[in-house]
């Protein structure tokens, strides 16, 4: 197995200087938000000189717009696949509770959140590399469980996302309330319960045991 190439010399100050802007960016964004988050402040966080920021970056929406996207994309949530519906439900709620709880997410997440519904470019990447990408995990998950005979297929996928990643969502990130393994587990079922009734509008209950 090929080994990873780690940077050296120039490029190694370069990924080194790029992770300290992360860092500083993220923190910076949690302690004062993004109105008041300004490129200075980030630079002296970082330790750096404000040009090490604007060489990379327009601006500080440029700038945090391409970090949040790539932070996320090495964060993206596996398929479960334990072979019946329960225990993948279970498993994504587990998942997705270990993501929500990183100090980056817990800390930004709903300050970036708010900030998406005025800032278009902050929107779009919330939707299409923070959300698209989980929604996609559930899509693939609840297919399997249609195609196994355990959801129907006239199952509403889209607002069966909706159920199993927003109330757990809005309770660690909003109400910042307790999300340990006895309320997974009670979450789970009743999501497992209301997933056999969210059918889209018109249609019959059919392909579920």
């Amino acid at each position: 197995m090929a080994t990873e190439r780690r940077a050296t010399g120039g490029a190694a100050l370069r990924q080194q200087v790029t992770e300290a802007i992360t860092e500083a960016t993220f923190a910076e964004l949690a302690e004062t938000g993004y109105e008041r988050m300004s490129m200075e402040a980030i630079a002296r966080r970082a330790g750096v000189g404000k040009a090490a920021l604007y060489r990379r970056w327009a601006s500080k929406e440029e700038m945090l717009t391409e970090l949040v996207r790539e932070a996320v994309e090495y964060a993206l949530p596996p398929t479960p696949a334990t072979g019946a519906l329960g225990t993948d439900l279970r498993e994504f709620l587990d998942t997705l509770r270990s993501q929500l709880a990183d100090p980056v997410v817990s800390g930004i997440g709903p300050g970036l959140l708010a900030e998406s519904r005025r800032v278009s470019t902050l929107a779009d990447v919330v939707h299409t590399s923070v959300a698209a990408p989980r929604r996609a995990a559930v899509h693939a998950m609840l297919q399997t469980a249609i195609d196994r005979g355990e959801l129907p297929a006239s199952l509403d996928l889209e607002l069966a996302a909706d159920l199993l990643i927003a109330p757990l969502g809005f309770r660690m990130l909003i109400m910042d309330g307790d999300s340990g393994d006895a309320y997974l587990d009670t979450l789970a079922r009743v999501i497992e319960a209301g997933l056999k009734e969210a059918v889209r509008p018109g249609s019959a209950r059919q392909g579920s045991v």
